[in-house]
This record gives C-alpha cells, structure tokens and sequence, in this order.
C-alpha cells in the first residue's frame, strides 16, 4: 500500500520541475537580451577611439551606462539560470539557453540591422526543436542530499583531471592564443568563456543546493567552508567570463558570437555535468540517441544562423523555384538576354569616350 506521503513527495518534485524551468526560460530572455544591450553600448564607444574599445584592451565600457544596463540585464538572467539549478538538473537548465540565441537573433535584425533570412528563421525554429528534444531525453543527475555527498562527488579523480585539463587550457589560450589569434578567429575567446563557463555552472549547483538547503532549514551548509570557496570561484569565472565575451562580442558580428557560444558551452557543461553526476551510465540506450539527435539540430540550427546570414533569401525565392520549368526558363533567357544587351551597351559607350556603363 502506498505511504501517503508519496504523493505528497512527487506533488514537490513536480512543483520544483515547473519553477526550474520557469526560470530557466526566463534567463534566456533576460540573457539574451544582454548581449543587444551590451553590443549597442560597444558601438557607442567605438566612436570614441580604439584606445578605448575591448578588443583593444581597454575598459571605456565601464563608463557607458547602456552597457550597464546590459550587465544588469545579463545579471537578472544570470541570477534566475543559477537559481533554476537549484531546482532542475543542469541537464535540463543548460540546453534550454538555446532560447537566448533566437532572442538575440531576432534582437540583433530589429535594433542592429543584422540580417535574419529564411534561413535564419529556419534556424531558430531548429533550435527549438533540438533543444525541446535534448530536454526529453536528457540524463537526469542522481540525487543529492546535502552538500557532503556533493563535495565527495567534487574529490572525484575523473572530475578533477578536467578541471585541471580546463584550466590549462584557458591560462593558455589567454596568455599564448589570445593575444595572437584572438582578432582573427571567433572561438579563441569563445572556447575560453565556453571552458571558465562549465565550471562556473557545477559551482553554482553546488550554491544553489546550499542556499536551498539553508532557507529551507534543512541544514546549516554555510557553516562550512566549501560555499565560501565556491563563492570566490565563482565570482572570479564570472569576472573572467565578461571580460573576454566583451572581446569577442566587440570584435565579431553579435548574430556568430551567441550560437557559437552557446553549442561550445552547452556541449562542455554536459559533459563536466556527466563526468561530476555520472548520469550517463543511467541513460537508454534511446535517450542517448535522442540526446544526439536534438545536439546535431541545433549544430545544424547555428550553421543556418550563420554560414548563409549575408544570403539574400526569402520566401519569395522559394516560390520562385515551385514554378513551372517552362517559366524558369524563360524567366533565366530573359535575364540573359538583358545581361547581354547591357554588355554590348557597355562596349558601346567604352568605343565612344562614354565611360558611364564602365
């Protein structure tokens, strides 16, 4: 016979599922919106010199109140994603973030005049496809009690040689790749946020279950040492994380930074999230397959974002080519013959002294 309390039990867990996503949803609003924000102060700046810009080094953006209003905006954000892991999985909260790549796309068309296509808009209709579907059958991490049982999971020696491997990594490519091929190529700085990010994201689960832990009166976590300490990590990622997506977002087009950003990050916070929870040894083998599947819609979601953003397609185009080939061709002779007719124009006037077909 079941315990009475058992449902009382699941009516929790179902509760804390719909806040989690609630705010995860909510965050990739506010996130997303923080990077037009922020892009729109970098530009205002640029008018006042390269001494003063990101890219150059500089911290003029300090001074400039729109770009304020986008570090709120992105700490409003930040604030509701950390408090959603809290509540859900970060298998669950983290894929979620492709949300803030449509926000900022159709953002960046409206206020910045970055080109969306059809292609564009096919592209973030996959994003929400492949994130709807990584969501389904993503791993779900193991319970965790208290922060104890958290802290033996952190000791793990597999955990522990990648963030060992992350952090040699970004101290390398901010000191060597950085400075050399930081103006040049998009994921130098990227990969650097992307790496700081997946370990930022495991700190901030770990907050978050000892503030709930604390609020709730279940027990007293801050009376330990490790909140203290990931608190510190924290704020130091996070400090490392905007100064160099400023970098990037001052030097690159806003419309590659935020989906290259989000299928890098997504992908190293998964990982370090199955490493840290060992979810995956628990997957279906179908969930596993699925979770690829929704993985590879939003990589080819970013490709249609981006690698065909400068193409000038509509939807009349596509019912350009639905007509009959009778009509397509003739439409193709008609364009080859003013095609033609303008070249012997141009030849024309060159014979002539008339240089204004030239």
């Amino acid at each position: 016979m079941p315990s009475p309390r058992e449902p009382v039990d699941a009516l929790y867990q179902q509760q804390d599922f719909y806040i989690g996503l609630s705010l995860a949803l909510s965050s990739s609003f506010f996130i997303g919106s923080s990077f037009i924000i922020k892009k729109i102060g970098l530009i205002r700046l640029s008018r006042g010199g390269s001494s003063v810009r990101a890219s150059a080094g500089g911290f003029g953006y300090l001074k400039d109140w729109i770009w304020w209003a986008g570090l709120i905006c992105m700490g409003v954000g930040e604030a509701a994603n950390f408090a959603a892991y809290a509540f859900a999985p970060a298998s669950l909260v983290t894929p979620l973030g492709a949300l803030s790549v449509i926000v900022t796309a159709v953002l960046a068309s409206k206020f910045l005049k970055e080109r969306l296509n059809l292609l564009g808009k096919l592209g973030c209709f996959l994003c929400i496809i492949g994130s709807t579907i990584i969501v389904i059958h993503s791993p779900k991490e193991g319970e965790i009690d208290d922060l104890n049982l958290l802290l033996d999971k952190l000791q793990d020696p597999t955990f522990i040689t990648y963030v060992v491997i992350i952090l040699a990594l970004s101290l390398f490519i901010g000191c060597c790749c950085g400075p050399r091929y930081g103006h040049k190529n998009v994921l130098v700085y990227i990969l650097l946020c992307s790496a700081i990010g997946s370990l930022t994201v495991m700190s901030c689960k770990a907050l978050g279950l000892a503030l709930r832990d604390t609020l709730s009166g279940k027990s007293n976590d801050f009376g330990m040492w490790l909140p203290y300490f990931l608190i510190i990590v924290t704020v130091v990622f996070v400090g490392i994380q905007v100064n160099y997506l400023n970098k990037a977002l001052d030097i690159f087009n806003t419309s590659i930074v935020t989906p290259i950003y989000y299928v890098i990050f997504t992908t190293l916070v998964i990982t370090a999230s199955a490493i840290l929870f060992k979810e995956w040894g628990r997957m279906k083998a179908q969930d596993i397959i699925g979770d690829l599947c929704g993985f590879f819609v939003v990589i080819v979601a970013v490709i249609l974002l981006n690698a065909f953003r400068e193409m000038d397609i509509s939807l009349n185009d596509v019912k350009g080519i639905m007509r009959p080939k009778r009509e397509l061709l003739m439409s193709h002779k008609n364009q080859f013959d003013d095609f033609e007719t303008e070249s012997n124009g141009s030849q024309k006037h060159y014979g002539t002294g008339d240089y204004r077909n030239i």
